[in-house]
């Protein structure tokens, strides 16, 4: 049997409700900040939701000629911007690499929503003539992925995952797998999004699944609180720069952590709730351990996705008690969507980057907003408001998608 390739984390990259850099961001999460705050990019006066993780002070002037802003969609801008940060984090000289050996796999939920609710408008005010010939490239979930790709005349393989909010970890996963089996040797991946937009805001108002707690925002997320009352709607991006080891390691790079285990399936019982007895996600996270070699007991982090849903926060639980046991109360397990709100398509990648993070660092993030327990959602150590110091080797994270998609990815450090 041929010997796995191991792939490492080498650089990283995010566009956040807390900031618009990894050092901004990962201060901000330590010290409990929340980036939840009123919605300025549009009127929400006759919403019954006013506020959001929006990425505030981004500027696509700084990043992007006049004539691209205006043809790359925001979301597309965010993972270009968050692709730069992490190839120059990862100090990449591309012009000494076969460029046709490093690919690009960035996805999103729902990708160019905001070109296409300006199109729609546009068609209903003034005609289909007027309809811009840039909206299907601009709107198309894998114009990101094809917009780094060109930034950087990056020629392996390249496109795009879309799995709800199990995007970003299926984006990394499906990279890491392209460098294991010899289609590539360094890999661009994550995601992004940017759905901070009327209709956005509107449909998941409708589905009852946001908060509207709009008089105290920054206390609106509260995974596993027993007070919570939906999810807070988010934007961002988060990629980093996978390589095979041994290249990593012949060019010095600095070695964020190691992507160990990856599990991937599905629950098949609704479009927009998770098995309520936990059984898909709780296969999943045993996949992610098979395939790291690892036992439950080595994982000492648990990035939850705990979106602060009153159903799914709860099953997460239960999933974590079956496939830990004993052990579970054991793991510190937190959910920074109480931080950064819920980034949907860009949640998963935002985090694997946090992983990596803490493993580098020694601290774990809390779960803010955590003040009254949920009878319902209880016996796990949720690090409760406060960061932690912690040194950690393994670490496991979490994504669960409307369709009922759910991906675990495990990080380890080298």
């Amino acid at each position: 049997m041929t010997k796995r390739r191991r792939v490492v984390i080498t650089g990283i990259g995010a566009l956040t409700s807390l900031g618009l850099e990894k050092k901004q961001i990962w201060s901000a999460l330590c010290e409990g900040k929340s980036g939840i705050k009123p919605i300025t990019l549009f009127d929400t006066t006759a919403f019954d939701v006013h506020f959001g993780g929006e990425v505030s002070g981004f500027e696509a002037g700084k990043w992007f000629e006049v004539k691209e802003v205006r043809r790359i969609d925001r979301f597309a801008q965010f993972a270009v911007v968050a692709s730069i940060q992490a190839i120059k984090d990862a100090g990449l000289k591309l012009d000494d690499f076969d460029r046709t050996r490093i690919g690009v796999i960035v996805g999103s939920g729902m990708g160019g929503l905001i070109e296409l609710e300006n199109q729609h408008t546009i068609l209903m005010q003034k005609g289909p003539s007027r309809i811009s010939p840039f909206m299907v490239p601009k709107l198309m979930v894998n114009a990101a992925s094809a917009q780094v790709a060109i930034r950087f005349g990056l020629k392996g393989p390249n496109y795009a995952v879309v799995t709800a909010c199990t995007t970003g970890v299926n984006a990394i996963g499906e990279a890491v797998h392209i460098i294991q089996r010899g289609d590539a040797d360094i890999m661009v991946s994550g995601s992004s999004e940017a759905v901070i937009t009327p209709l956005g805001l509107g449909g998941f108002s409708s589905m009852k699944a946001l908060s509207t707690r709009n008089d105290e925002p920054q206390k609106a997320s509260r995974p596993f609180d027993k007070d919570r009352d939906g999810f807070v709607m988010s934007e961002g991006a988060g990629i980093v720069v996978l390589e095979e080891f041994e290249i990593a390691k012949k060019r010095g790079a600095r070695i964020y952590a190691e992507v160990l285990g990856y599990g991937i399936n599905g629950d098949a019982y609704h479009i927009a709730a998770p098995e309520p007895n936990a059984e898909g996600a709780m296969r999943c996270m045993v996949s992610a351990l098979k395939d790291a070699r690892c036992n439950p007991e080595e994982i000492e982090y648990i990035n939850a996705h705990a979106t602060s849903t009153p159903i799914g926060d709860n099953i997460e639980v239960k999933a974590i008690k079956k496939v830990f046991g004993a052990y579970a109360p054991k793991i510190p397990v937190s959910s920074t969507k109480s931080m950064l709100g819920h980034q949907l398509g860009a949640s998963g990648s935002v985090e694997v980057v946090i992983c990596a993070l803490v493993i580098t660092e020694g601290t774990i993030p809390p779960t803010i907003n955590y003040d009254a327990p949920d009878p319902e959602c209880t016996g796990l150590d949720f690090v409760p408001n406060v960061a932690r110091e912690k040194k950690v080797n393994k670490v496991l994270s979490n994504s669960f998608g409307f369709g009922g998609h759910n991906a675990s990815i495990i990080l380890g450090k080298v």
